[in-house]
């Protein structure tokens, strides 16, 4: 009797990473929370990226190692207990493990250096603030001794955020400023501290009827696919975006107020609607990543929860060209903007169908068919939210215009089988990192007339590198543009090879004439290009600010605006030693 061959999969982890380990600082999601790539997805990446199972036989660089931190904690004695002596002894941390855990994002270039065992920055101290008033006590004595503060909330951050480029303190807003303090349904707004975790903001929001005696149930409407990992602060510091947008708008167009703790003084946002008083400060904190201060407290618009009234629907466009001439039609249309709208390229829509096992069924071969052919069909999933009447127009009037575009009417079973793993898909980089495979994102916003120039300009310099994937869609919808979602693959474990062909991509972004970023900010990875995009001028007026709120340059030092620079005033070692 002839055996047939056991088919190959590779070893993914489906351990918890060990505690106290570098793993356990980089790993994404929960512990035992895991998602593996497919068969399907297995064999893709070794069709895509030139490689065979000999490459999947071992693992390398998995980070198992207990963290171990070469450089000692700069602060004085002295320093350390005037923390506890604020927040207690147990919310102050020194240990090897809290300082790399609290200084590290997601950035694969973070990964990548915490995989060998090389920690390049870290902070001196942990310290977990209680309340608002620890916030302002903790910044204050941070002013006077010119000590370096970096916030963290969820450690989400994919652009070099909070990397403590200069030692200091970190200070963990999710440890105990984590609740939604308010729901105020007359005005519609919560207000929200700034640790909120996005499942806790969404839940207590679902039912604050219960929990805040409310007339209504209510939603937040922002979804990033950081969602479960991220903070409300987060979002709000670093000009976040959710996958329902279009609708909802993103969090800029949602903060009402924000109260702020500076080392200039503390001051709360007026909650007007809107207001002639001049530029609003409310508007220049949005975004500003912790460079001018830190948010203590936000107040957002929320809106009724009516799961009962979503509408899903999905299309195929023949062509990419015809997927976006839809896309700017309904985004200028006035009568009503759905909830989710996204266009995935050729690439993206022929790797997706794949990984769903579309390909050579035989209604894939009706689709090719009737025109829409591999290689240049694009898929276009989308949502409706509202009041009854509303998603049916909505749902509607989009059916028309992507019909006028030649477009092919499916159900809604795309957009359903997109949500279900819309939070997990991240997850699957650790298990690809073990062999040396990166896959990373950057995202850029771009108006109408110029949309197809940077999609090309970008596209061409990625897939120009042998055996690098490259996909793109847009998914968050304006009547002047649109934005451009870049996904890039390959199969590289050295960090330096990296960096240079990602720093590229900056490059090539701003020469087609897209934004640096749309919705993760810019950290400390993007500054050395925020001159370029914004121009001297506009640059001052940031630099004035900073020169404001934070004259010791203790903020965040190196995000948003300076660089490399070191801050103006001595190392705090030494300083009451």
């Amino acid at each position: 009797m002839i055996s047939k061959k056991k088919k190959f999969v590779p070893a993914w982890s489906d351990e918890a990473p060990p505690a106290g380990s570098y793993r356990s600082v980089f790993k994404l999601g929960a512990p035992y929370r895991f998602k593996h790539p497919s068969d399907a997805w297995y064999e893709m990446l070794k069709e895509q990226l030139g490689m065979n199972d000999e490459d999947f036989q071992h693992k390398h660089h998995e980070g198992r190692r207990p963290v171990a931190v070469k450089q000692k904690p700069r602060l004085s004695t002295v320093q350390i207990q005037r923390f506890v002596d604020i927040v207690g002894r147990e919310n102050v941390a020194v240990d090897d493990f809290s300082r790399v855990r609290f200084s590290y994002g997601k950035t694969v270039e973070e990964t990548l250096e915490l995989r060998y065992g090389h920690v390049r920055h870290v902070a001196d101290a942990v310290v977990h603030p209680r309340d608002k008033h620890d916030v302002r006590r903790i910044i204050g004595y941070c002013h006077e001794q010119k000590i370096p503060v970096y916030g963290y909330g969820g450690g989400s951050s994919v652009t070099l955020g909070i990397r403590p480029v200069h030692g200091g303190i970190v200070l963990v807003l999710s440890t105990h400023m984590n609740r939604v303090l308010e729901v105020n349904e007359k005005n519609q707004t919560a207000r929200v501290q700034p640790g909120c975790m996005g499942p806790a903001y969404e839940e207590a929001l679902n039912h604050a009827a219960a929990r805040f005696g409310t007339r209504f149930n209510y939603t937040g409407g922002h979804f990033p696919q950081s969602f479960e990992i991220s903070t409300v602060g987060g979002w709000v510091v670093t000009l976040g975006a959710g996958q329902a947008s279009t609708y909802y708008g993103d969090i800029y167009d949602l903060v009402v107020s924000q109260e702020y703790v500076t080392p200039a003084g503390t001051f709360t946002t007026p909650d007007f609607p809107a207001a002639a008083i001049g530029p609003r400060v409310n508007d220049i904190m949005k975004g500003s990543e912790g460079a001018f201060g830190i948010l203590v407290e936000v107040i957002l618009k929320i809106f009724r929860h009516l799961p009962q009234n979503r509408r899903c629907f999905a299309f195929m466009f023949a062509d990419w060209q015809a997927a976006a001439d839809a896309g700017r039609e309904i985004s200028q249309g006035q009568f009503g903007l759905p909830a989710v709208f996204r266009i995935s390229d050729a690439d993206e829509t022929e790797i997706g169908l794949k990984l769903y096992r579309f390909n050579d069924t035989i209604l894939d071969r009706a689709i090719s068919w009737m025109g829409y052919k591999p290689g240049r069909r694009c898929l276009c999933l989308a949502t409706a939210e509202g009041q009854r009447a509303f998603t049916r127009n909505v749902k509607k009037q989009i059916r028309k215009i992507c019909r006028r575009h030649g477009a092919l009417p499916l159900t809604g079973i795309p957009v359903r089988r997109w949500e279900k793993t819309r939070y997990s898909e991240p997850l699957m980089r650790d298990d690809l990192q073990d062999y040396g495979i990166i896959i990373d994102t950057l995202e850029t916003a771009v108006t109408w007339d110029n949309f197809h120039r940077l999609h090309e300009g970008v596209r061409t310099y990625i897939k120009a590198r042998p055996h690098t994937i490259c996909m793109a869609h847009a998914s968050h919808f304006y009547p002047q543009g649109t934005n451009l979602y870049f996904i890039f693959i390959m199969h590289a474990d050295d960090l330096q090879e990296y960096q240079q062909f990602q720093r590229v991509i900056f490059d090539k972004i701003l020469q087609y004439g897209g934004s640096l970023s749309h919705h993760h900010g810019i950290g400390k990875m993007m500054a050395p290009w925020l001159e370029k995009q914004l121009g001297r001028e506009q640059l001052a007026v940031l630099q004035a600010l900073k020169r404001h709120f934070d004259p010791h340059n203790i903020m965040n030092p190196g995000a948003l605006l300076a660089p490399g620079e070191a801050p103006s005033h001595e190392s705090p070692a030494g300083k009451n030693s």
